[in-house]
């Protein structure tokens, strides 16, 4: 029924009767007058009383069917009872409370069928509520935690002398690791409806991670009652917190605190860990841990690194311990210095002259093959700057180029790239992140002289490169065709069980319709690759260009062919032949034989997403356009004092650069004596990209090794890329407590005056790399404050900005790692929470089930659809008006 519009008036007994549509009495005051005239033209002979008594059962009539229609309702008083019985099974309920609220549940479900006034409704809810059942299910074996994922005490003492040294990554919380009180009283008092006389039965500990129960309680307008249940009783050890600085000076020492909560007295091993690096003896020895919480304190100092990622780890504790998911806290250290430098480069070895340089210049430089570019922003964030010297984009994943890119653009880092055969362009640069937030663009306009170059792409469109994959594999063709000048040629073929040709070889002057005709490519269909490949190499037999090259692109296992002979054939024909593995699926072998007959290269793609860097990188490498090795002297296109102090007039000879396009709004400074970029740079968002399209190794700076100014300029050209840390009068604490991160920033002067009522903001980056940015409130002179609410598992980077007086902004960087959900703490039952819910909402804490199920004064209003009765009288009393209409009562 829906809400009522009105109330009868109180003559007809006020409040207890409603109309849903009372505008529909309008009707009476056209039928009665229409009655009226009927009756007054009527040339019926009946007696006067009979025709007088059969107008006023036609009026009776009407007006019942017009009542009925107008939805006439009798709000009928009751005390009939509806009770939700919320019950809590979240992770913090072990199997002993969930018996107990089993055999609660069960006894008040007894005593309820003994009442006929008395309906009850069940509710279980964790993080989200459940759905309302009539009946109770009790849950046969109830694990302590959210658990598939989590290992019980019997794995985990199997599981112990196995474990390797390095600490294993923290699973993700699964959906159900939390508490809402709130939400499950919400949906308790939503689900009752009006005709019942309302009241919810919380059975919980009372901890609650989410929301507030208080808050919730009060705005339910019900009794709720409350049910404690009893704390953890199984044995549990857990890592209660890792305590550290948020900040500290180079060579400082400092104290880790260790604080362990446990159920009960055990023995065990804590593991300190510095990175991936265990710390202490490689014997450790057990720690005594007491029922309650147990503290330990550990030295440390930080040299050499900027920021320091902590973790403190318990094992061995066997039957003492449940759970392993909370055995594990990690705290991040930010630690003032000398700037740190990533140095990314294939040939380590070939990098000392760099590194001594840069040392001597007072910048720190960690040395890293491609392998090493970091995962993640946490690690990235401990160097204020990033080098990547011909390194591919194909050795990266679009993570790492995310990570990268949030580096730069929201954390202020600095990135330098440097030239090389696998850079920029020949990287596979072109339209990936990177490619966005450099100075320069990978393409380039092809000089007239340089060879002609004509490909072939040989594309899988089998049913299993169905979905993104045969997407990302059109992507990558039409980079490719992109990458092409006026005087190359393209063609691209498709194959499932036989070849097509989407666009047969000519000239990629035309890009727009290869483009086109690379789109209508659709996967189905099974795999046979020879037939493609016999057809480009017919292809390109017959094209005039001096450089010919095929990609052959598949992600599955092709039908048998000769490949291994038709590469030989394309390699005699001065033809290259380069092949792409798509997944673990694809023949790999075979791929990387045809790639060592053709004379190309063989890549494995284990992510879709990779593609087009792949096809980008042979276009640019295949057309042998993007090296210029001439020798040349550095031009300077614009002064800047950045390079203040070099003379560039007489720096030395490089031997050859990357060709590359500067973007419009970049600081162009240095050029090739053709014009082409050598140095550029711009800021993007809040850090700075630089490039250098020659590199620094003996390839092409051998003779700038040598050069007197090579150690400053370096130098300075990283001091101006990298992270500026305004140190200075800036002091920052991170206090974690329960579900809530309070972030505090101190700001004082150079003269030690505290700087007051500026605008202060904190950026928060989540581990998905997401954005919020919150405003930082002053709270004390000097002091500006943040609170951050419900972060979830995993490692924040935090970006704290101030607005200065003259306008420029001081910044400051600092991480913070958040451990395991709150649910899987151990905590008491929080009674003092479920006394105040049942205060708030007029119910009682601790009752029995009598006095749950007790009549209280309050009466609810059970509306009873008055239309069947109204119909009933008005079909009788027609029945009598026919019987007035047709029969003369006085004859009879």
């Amino acid at each position: 029924m829906s809400e009522p519009i009105t109330s009868l008036p109180p003559l007809l007994a006020a409040s207890v009767w409603e109309w849903t549509r009372p505008e529909l009495l309008a009707w009476l005051l056209i039928a009665i007058p229409v009655l009226l005239w009927f009756h007054v033209r009527s040339l019926s002979d009946f007696p006067v009383w009979q025709r007088r008594v059969s107008l006023a059962v036609r009026i009776v009539v009407v007006s019942l069917l017009t009542l009925a229609l107008t939805g006439l309702v009798w709000l009928r008083s009751t005390q009939r009872q509806m009770i939700v019985v919320a019950i809590d099974r979240s992770a913090s309920i072990d199997a002993a409370a969930g018996e107990m609220a089993d055999r609660f549940a069960e006894t008040l479900a007894q005593a309820a069928d003994q009442r006929n006034d008395v309906e009850l409704r069940f509710l279980e809810f964790d993080r989200v509520p459940g759905e309302l059942t009539q009946t109770h299910r009790p849950i046969e074996e109830k694990t302590t935690a959210a658990p598939e994922q989590t290992e019980t005490k019997s794995e985990a003492a199997d599981s112990d002398a196995e474990r390797p040294a390095k600490p294993t990554a923290s699973p993700e919380p699964e959906p159900d690791y939390g508490t809402d009180m709130a939400s499950a009283l919400r949906t308790a008092a939503a689900a009752i409806p009006p005709r019942y006389v309302s009241k919810i039965v919380l059975v919980s500990d009372g901890n609650e991670t989410f929301d507030d129960g208080v808050a919730a309680a009060t705005s339910a307008g019900m009794p709720i009652f409350t049910v404690p249940l009893p704390g953890r009783s199984e044995p549990e050890v857990q890592v209660a917190s890792l305590r550290a600085p948020a900040q500290v000076r180079q060579g400082e020492p400092f104290y880790l605190e260790v604080v362990v909560n446990s159920n009960t007295d055990t023995t065990g091993m804590l593991d300190i860990y510095r990175g991936d690096i265990r710390i202490g003896d490689d014997e450790a020895k057990p720690i005594e841990v007491k029922a309650g919480e147990t503290k330990f304190r550990i030295r440390q100092t930080v040299t050499g690194q900027r920021q320091v990622t902590f973790a403190a780890r318990l094992r061995g504790f066997g039957d003492s311990d449940t759970l392993l998911d909370n055995n594990e806290q990690s705290a991040i250290v930010a630690a003032s210095g000398r700037p740190r430098v990533l140095l990314i480069d294939p040939d380590t070895d070939q990098t000392d002259s760099l590194r001594w340089a840069l040392d001597e210049q007072k910048i720190d430089v960690e040395v890293r093959p491609p392998a090493g570019v970091p995962r993640s922003l946490s690690e990235l964030q401990g160097y204020e700057c990033l080098i990547l010297s011909n390194v591919p984009a194909t050795a990266m994943t679009m993570r790492q180029m995310d990570v990268i890119r949030t580096y730069v653009q929201d954390l202020g880092g600095g990135l330098v790239m440097m030239g090389g055969d696998q850079s920029f362009g020949l990287g596979g640069y072109y339209r990936t992140q990177l490619e966005e937030i450099l100075p320069v663009r990978s393409n380039f306009e092809k000089e007239r002289e340089k060879p002609s170059l004509a490909m072939v792409l040989v594309i899988d469109k089998s049913g299993s490169m169905g979905g993104e994959k045969i997407e990302l594999a059109k992507d990558a063709a039409r980079a490719a065709v992109e990458l092409l000048g006026p005087r190359d040629s393209i063609g691209v073929i498709a194959f499932d069980g036989e070849s097509y040709w989407v666009n047969e070889l000519r000239s990629a002057s035309d890009k727009g319709y290869v483009i086109d005709q690379i789109a209508t490519i659709d996967a189905g269909g099974g795999t046979n690759m020879y037939p493609a490949m016999s057809d480009a190499y017919e292809a390109l037999a017959g094209a005039s260009a001096k450089l010919k090259h095929c990609i052959m692109l598949t992600d599955g296992i092709s039908a048998p062919g000769d490949f291994e002979g038709m590469a030989g054939e394309m390699a005699a024909s001065r033809m290259t032949v380069s092949t792409v593995a798509l997944g673990q699926g694809s023949s790999e072998e075979l791929l990387e034989d045809i790639a060592r007959i053709g004379g190309g290269r063989y890549y494995f793609c284990d992510d879709p997403q990779s593609i087009p860097q792949v096809f980008a990188k042979e276009t640019v490498e295949a057309s042998k356009s993007a090296i210029n090795e001439l020798p040349f002297l550095p031009q300077v296109v614009r002064p800047t004092q950045v390079l203040e102090g070099i003379d560039l007039e007489f720096a030395p000879l490089l031997l050859g650069y990357v060709v590359t396009r500067p973007k419009p709004t970049c600081e162009f400074v240095l050029a090739s004596e053709s014009g082409d970029p050598l140095l550029a740079w711009w800021r993007y968002g809040l850090g700075m990209t630089v490039a250098f399209t020659s590199d620094a190794k003996a390839r092409w700076a051998a003779e700038w090794l040598a050069w007197p100014d090579f150690g400053p300029f370096w130098a300075q050209v990283i001091r101006h890329a990298m992270r500026k840390n305004d140190a200075r009068g800036i002091f920052v604490d991170i206090q974690t407590d329960d579900e809530r991160t309070t972030v505090q920033m101190d700001v004082v002067d150079d003269d030690g005056n505290f700087i007051d009522e500026r605008p202060t903001t904190v950026t928060v980056i989540d581990p998905q790399l997401k954005l919020e940015k919150i405003e930082m409130r002053q709270t004390a002179a000097g002091r500006y404050e943040a609170e951050l609410r419900a972060l979830q598992q995993g490692t924040y980077q935090l970006d704290l900005a101030q607005v200065a007086a003259d306008g420029t902004t001081i910044r400051q960087s600092r991480g913070l790692a958040i451990g395991y959900p709150e649910e899987l703490r151990l905590r008491p039952t929080d009674e003092a929470k479920l006394t105040q819910i049942a205060e708030v909402s007029g119910g009682g804490f601790g009752e029995d089930v009598q006095a749950i199920l007790a009549t209280d004064k309050r009466t609810a209003r059970d509306p009873i659809p008055m239309w069947p009765w109204l119909l009933m009288a008005a079909l009788s009393l027609f029945i009598a008006d026919v019987g007035l209409r047709r029969i003369e009562w006085g004859r009879a």
